[in-house]
């Protein structure tokens, strides 16, 4: 018998144990940014193992997280409230509810959510879990590899955190 949920009202669903996959080295330097961030893991709440769903919000001042680009795993988003800026290698484009963005693997397309409205964002996330992948942050030192699931972070040096 199965102990995933069957339908749930995403909103009331519980917040992500932990706050951020990032060392904390890189949430210390983050903490402006991330703090305002508060993600719900919807998918893990059904038992989905090949792609992960979060209902993400974002108070006034938060990012999504990083500016990012990762190797295999391609991501999708799509605006359920509020007014972020998509921030990528092409420049900043103003969303609003109902828009979505996708982001290829392998594009090198660097991107990043951020609230720089008055009022709070909300978007739904989803991306695939593929092992191997990594990701790269052209703003910060910083590497991400995720194997058997789990994510490491390194300095663009090799050196671990």
């Amino acid at each position: 018998m199965s102990t995933s949920a069957t339908a749930l009202l995403a909103a009331q669903a519980p917040l992500r144990a932990k706050p951020s996959n990032y060392p904390p080295a890189v949430v210390a330097m983050l903490q402006p940014l991330l703090a305002g961030r508060e993600k719900r893991p919807l998918g893990d709440l059904f038992g989905l193992t090949n792609f992960g769903v979060n209902l993400t919000t974002l108070a006034p001042g938060a990012a999504s997280s990083l500016r990012h680009a990762h190797s295999l795993q391609d991501e999708f988003i799509f605006i359920v409230s509020g007014t972020p800026t998509l921030v990528t290698d092409e420049g900043r484009t103003l969303l609003s509810p109902g828009m979505c963005a996708g982001f290829k693997a392998g594009s090198g397309n660097a991107h990043q959510l951020r609230n720089e409205s008055s009022e709070p964002v909300v978007v739904l996330e989803v991306g695939d879990r593929t092992d191997g992948d990594t990701a790269t942050y052209p703003e910060a030192d910083l590497m991400g590899r995720q194997l058997d699931g789990q994510w490491s972070f390194f300095r663009k040096n090799g050196e671990a955190f």
